[in-house]
């Protein structure tokens, strides 16, 4: 079976004259027009392309790959041990930060193969203060990533691109399910997972970002913060409030979005109660309607680990 670097290249590799199906058949490959470079499609129309989302994935890749060597060249084995993970569990938390470092090095080359500039690693402020703190940030990493992925599969428009997209989204699946039992959480808090709209995970993705290249800054705009009071009492029934109750302007609702469905909160004395039956990593925005369009939303996702 060709390796996922080859099949992206297969992909690409005649740039805007085919898209070639990457899963081997007795037939020839069927051959498709590819859709036109960003730089036209950027002058027609704002439709996101499918190296548009490659791109975005390369981002979202760079991010967690930085996190991880960064984490692990401060804080020793040692560090882990103390927090009772095992010599076999350490190892496979080193492995889950090189298998991010493959998934770059993936994307660099499919990007570069279709004839386009790959986006550029940031400069990153993770806020490391020790071992436990790193844990409980790649848990969510792990989950936002699963989201990325799902959230941008309906809008892939070539198969093969989607075939590839999803064999990452499995993986990072993987990596989250390992941490969650490693860090003493269910490893399946559900039944599905949760997708995220693309703004909505660049809105978390910037919290970590200082500053980019010059050209690596993706035309994605983050939605405002949302600052909570009490962050860390995120279970049913507790109510969360902001930070700033005057803020985000024209608050109605909060919206819970968790896996397999979405909840909406009156937005009431500047906070909202946390609905019930909400499992794994929850995603709240703070909306002016009972809707989680781009539209509708004023602030958010801010992550919430419920179980």
């Amino acid at each position: 079976m060709p390796s996922l670097r080859k099949v992206l290249k297969w992909i690409f590799v005649l740039g805007p004259a085919v898209i070639v199906s990457a899963l081997p058949a007795p037939a020839p490959y069927p051959k498709v027009p590819a859709r036109p470079r960003l730089e036209a499609r950027q002058a027609a129309a704002p439709a996101i392309t499918d190296i548009d989302i490659l791109q975005f994935a390369l981002t979202a890749e760079h991010l967690e790959s930085a996190f991880y060597a960064q984490g692990f060249a401060k804080f020793p084995a040692s560090d882990f041990k103390a927090l009772g993970l095992s010599d076999a569990s350490i190892t496979a938390l080193l492995a889950v930060g090189q298998s991010e470092a493959t998934h770059v090095s993936t994307l660099l080359s499919a990007i570069a193969s279709a004839g386009f500039q790959p986006v550029q690693p940031c400069t990153y402020n993770f806020g490391f203060t020790d071992a436990a703190a790193m844990v409980a940030t790649a848990r969510v990493l792990e989950a936002v990533g699963i989201s990325a992925y799902l959230g941008a599969a309906p809008l892939i428009n070539s198969s093969a691109v989607l075939s590839v997209a999803a064999s990452i989204a499995t993986v990072e699946a993987r990596h989250q399910t390992f941490i969650r039992g490693a860090s003493g959480a269910t490893p399946i808090p559900a039944a599905f997972d949760t997708p995220l709209g693309v703004r909505g995970v660049f809105t978390l993705a910037a919290a970590f970002i200082s500053s980019c290249p010059s050209g690596s800054n993706l035309n994605i705009q983050a939605f405002p913060a949302i600052a909570l009071q009490n962050p860390n009492l995120a279970t049913s029934g507790q109510s969360l409030v902001l930070a700033d109750a005057a803020q985000p302007a024209g608050a109605k609702f909060c919206a819970f979005i968790a896996p397999g469905e979405t909840q909406f909160a009156p937005f009431t004395n500047g906070g909202c109660v946390v609905p019930q039956n909400l499992a794994g990593e929850v995603y709240m925005l703070v909306t002016n309607a009972e809707s989680v369009d781009d539209s509708a939303v004023l602030a958010g996702p801010s992550v919430l680990s419920v179980s």
